[in-house]
């Protein structure tokens, strides 16, 4: 499970392969992704938006931004976590994605947290 910790804001990612909603006939590879912020520091802070960059073995890349996460933009005192699934549809089976949180803090400061990098692979099956 990747994670990665940008001034005291920890942020974690494990995912899953969903095959009910994927089609790979069709080139329809459907993954969710369940992340935790988690606020290490001693401040709190509130999430104001995100930043995705979501690559595909096939070398297209696509950018997408937008206020909170799934429609909230939640604060975390010292020590809670926020969690929260979304989910991605490639249309390749392999792919990646990584991006940034954009925060305040109590005092005003704005600042990006990293999100790590996440790979999105179909499972495949040894026969």
């Amino acid at each position: 499970m990747p994670s990665e910790i940008t001034k005291g804001i920890e942020i974690a990612v494990r995912v899953a392969y969903i095959a009910q909603q994927s089609d790979p006939a069709r080139d329809r590879y459907v993954f969710a992704y369940h992340v935790t912020i988690g606020n290490q520091s001693e401040h709190s802070v509130q999430l104001l938006d995100r930043h995705w960059v979501i690559s595909e073995q096939d070398g297209s890349v696509r950018e997408v931004e937008g206020q909170g996460v799934v429609g909230e933009q939640p604060v975390l005192e010292p020590g809670e976590e926020h969690q929260y699934s979304s989910g991605a549809i490639l249309g390749c089976p392999d792919g990646s994605m990584q991006g940034s949180y954009g925060m305040i803090g109590e005092d005003g400061e704005t600042f990006r947290v990293t999100i790590p990098r996440f790979e999105l692979n179909m499972p495949r099956t040894l026969h």
